[in-house]
């Protein structure tokens, strides 16, 4: 009887169907299948906070090294009040396969702590991410695990982990995490570097499809690290953004929205809601706009079996880890939508987090223009390997991309061998 994951929901559900699906094409043994899919190392922790008022509450943590074959594992921490154990599982193992498919000596992790940081003052912020930081200090480090700021957690969240892991050991770790404010040792161009791989992959996508930049229309949800930077590099190469969205609402211009305005708006208000020159929308309309390119660029699973009949984009380019579900891609493909995937589209921020630590390394900077320059060429390279094995192999750009990279952890894998 051959081996299945055990039962699961939502993100993880729909990546471990993909794994299946990938195993299945690539002819691996349910051994191997086995193997992918379980993570190395899984941590809960409990992580209390004093809050302002004195009170105390206890919030739980998590983090999950799903693979170390091709070197230690990397990936972000989110603050969120939904995370849960089994999204966390979701978003490590597609971080196995993002760096494998960018070529980058990293396996997977992730990590989160339930908690809504929009509740919690700036101080209460730094002593949850110094109490969360110390509980998973014993599985973290520049040679283990690497983590960089994801939902919810910024340069300054990852200035307090460094400095909280640097006190534990004794002396100043920099390559403990990236994503840094420069002046500790992040690395110049780290904080686009997501939104510029989505834009460069978007337009990479409409080329080898015909379309030109100037003209071409566009939707991006979410206008956060990843999706405000994107509509504004989109922007500058011509692209018409029609339409954005935050947690508080959206707004529409048919004509294309100034983004310049439109950002210097949502720094002042605190959301693109009430933007003037512009008509308010429904924030789920987003999706089904009458645009070229829809960038989902906030959480996943927004993408579903409800709404994907009724997306008129030609392209989504998938800024935000797993937006799109498992039945959303098959009614996508079926309905002709070109789909680039998260694990190809939003790898910048790894790819930049690896130079980073590669620098740290070092002990050396590099400029901003060297760092997006090897961020162009190695998303370009990634690109056309997606690109020539889907064509190779009749796949969608998801399962030539998923293939590319699971084939490279079993490699890596089966040359390490197993240890007895």
């Amino acid at each position: 009887m051959a081996w299945s994951s055990p039962p699961a929901q939502g993100p993880l559900a729909d990546a471990l169907a993909q794994l299946a699906a990938t195993v299945e094409h690539l002819g691996y043994d349910d051994g191997m299948h086995q193997m992918l899919a379980t993570a190395r190392r899984e941590m809960q922790v409990s992580v209390p906070l004093r809050r302002d008022d004195g009170s105390v509450h206890v919030y739980s943590g998590y983090r999950v090294q799903h693979n170390f074959s091709r070197g230690p594992a990397k990936g972000g921490l989110r603050f969120a009040a939904n995370v849960d154990l089994d999204e966390i599982r979701a978003l490590a193992m597609w971080m196995t396969w993002k760096c494998a498919l960018v070529d980058v000596p990293y396996g997977g992790a992730k990590g989160g702590v339930a908690i809504e940081p929009r509740d919690h003052s700036v101080g209460e912020l730094e002593r949850v991410t110094r109490r969360y930081t110390s509980e998973i200090a014993p599985i973290i480090g520049p040679e283990v695990d690497i983590p960089a700021p994801d939902i919810g957690t910024d340069e300054q969240t990852m200035a307090w982990m460094m400095d909280t892991y640097s006190a534990l050991v004794g002396h100043t770790v920099q390559g403990v995490v990236t994503g840094k404010p420069v002046g500790l040792g992040g690395s110049r161009g780290r904080a686009t570097a997501t939104s510029r791989g989505v834009a460069h992959i978007a337009l990479l996508a409409l080329a080898a499809h015909g379309f030109e930049p100037e003209g071409t229309t566009a939707a991006v949800q979410g206008f956060g690290k990843v999706g405000h930077d994107a509509a504004r590099f989109l922007a500058a190469a011509g692209v018409i953004v029609r339409a954005v969205s935050d947690v508080d609402g959206a707004v529409y211009a048919r004509d294309g929205l100034d983004i310049a305005r439109l950002s210097a708006h949502a720094e002042r208000t605190g959301s693109v809601a009430g933007f003037p020159g512009a008509e308010p929308l429904d924030p789920a309309d987003l999706l089904t706009l009458d645009v070229d390119v829809l960038v989902p660029a906030a959480i996943e699973g927004v993408l579903t079996a409800d709404n994907a009949e009724r997306v008129q984009a030609r392209f989504v380019v998938e800024g935000a880890n797993g937006p799109t579900t498992k039945d959303a891609d098959a009614i996508l493909l079926q309905r002709d939508v070109v789909v680039v995937p998260d694990i190809l589209a939003n790898a910048g921020g790894v790819i930049v987090s690896y130079f980073e630590w590669v620098q740290a390394h070092q002990a050396y900077q590099w400029s901003e223009r060297e760092v997006n320059d090897r961020l162009e060429e190695r998303l370009t390279t990634a690109w056309h390997d997606v690109v020539e094995y889907a064509g190779a192999h009749a796949l969608t750009y998801r399962q030539a991309a998923t293939a590319l990279a699971v084939r490279r952890v079993t490699e890596a894998h089966r040359q390490r061998g197993l240890y007895p």
